[in-house]
């Protein structure tokens, strides 16, 4: 698995022994709990941060870091790396890894030992990438954590579960195309980056995975209205996507009437489903109710 590329000795990435060496030196088994699965492939990771477009004066913030595959590609490319980790043994494992295997780079590094729905703030300077595999059971609520608490994010590519891959980069009309895809458009141009294969991790998933690139909007919408105001007609039009908009928004406007008032104000059928709207007329019924 070793390559010969990046500033360090060509071992510095973890292969699969390393990875199943560090895991049982630490007494740790992946949980499907914690929806842990192991990179254990450097070729892949190098993949991640090449597709990540990661540059050398790049801050990345990466959330789930592991036993740090991926931490490791991430900080021969980028100018510094903070991890977000949330199992304490695997947290507290980490710098060490980092000091024994990229000792040149250990200083670059920063670990933030964290719950990443609870976290505020990072050490050093804002970040301006987050590269990230993701749990596969909080993957959507944790990018949008980031990505609304952290406006200094200009890229994002996060290897989550297919299927949730193809949510978030969903356009209106598709039949998946929901709350995350209008959500992640609030914030960032997305968009499907790439596939990866079952057999680079450890444990094996029993699904396949795949990339998602998201890049900020240079521009936030144009809107009146606040996020809050626009999340809560996403929330409402598709709690209920079988139903017209009409039907749908009707407890988030007060009434079937006042739901339809609002959205002839903003220029879109009572009779539309909320599957078939962009995030910007989403904005505009927000706005209508205002």
């Amino acid at each position: 698995m070793s390559t010969t590329t990046g500033p360090e000795s060509p071992d510095a990435l973890l292969g699969p022994a390393d990875i199943r060496e560090l895991a049982a030196a630490l007494g740790v088994r992946p949980t499907k709990q914690k929806g842990q699965n192991f990179v254990i492939d450097a070729n892949t990771v190098r993949r991640i941060v090449r597709t990540a477009g990661v540059r050398p004066d790049d801050v990345v913030v990466e959330v789930g870091p592991g036993l740090g595959s991926l931490t490791l590609a991430l900080l021969e490319a980028a100018d510094r790396v903070t991890a977000v980790e949330i199992d304490d043994v695997l947290a507290a494992a980490l710098p060490a890894t980092i000091a024994a295997r990229m000792p040149a780079r250990a200083d670059r590094f920063a670990l933030v030992h964290s719950d990443a729905m609870q976290v505020q703030e990072l050490p050093g300077p804002a970040p301006t990438a987050l590269v990230a595999n993701l749990p596969y059971n909080v993957a959507v609520p944790v990018l949008l954590h980031m990505l609304e608490r952290f406006p200094s994010i200009e890229r994002t590519l996060v290897m989550v579960q297919a299927e949730v891959a193809d949510r978030l980069a969903a356009k209106p009309g598709n039949k998946v195309y929901g709350v995350p895809s209008v959500k992640a458009n609030w914030y960032a141009e997305v968009k499907r980056a790439g596939s990866i294969g079952r057999n680079v991790f450890w444990p094996a998933p029993n699904v396949d995975s795949g990339l998602v690139s998201l890049v900020r909007r240079t521009e936030p919408l144009a809107t009146t209205a606040t996020r809050q105001e626009v999340f809560a007609v996403v929330d409402a039009a598709f709690a209920q996507r079988r139903k017209t908009l009409r039907a749908a928004l009707a407890t988030w406007a007060g009434s079937p009437a006042a739901a339809e008032e609002a959205l002839v104000k903003a220029g879109i059928s009572p009779q539309a489903r909320g599957e078939a709207l962009t995030v910007e007329e989403f904005a505009r019924i927000a706005e209508a109710k205002a």
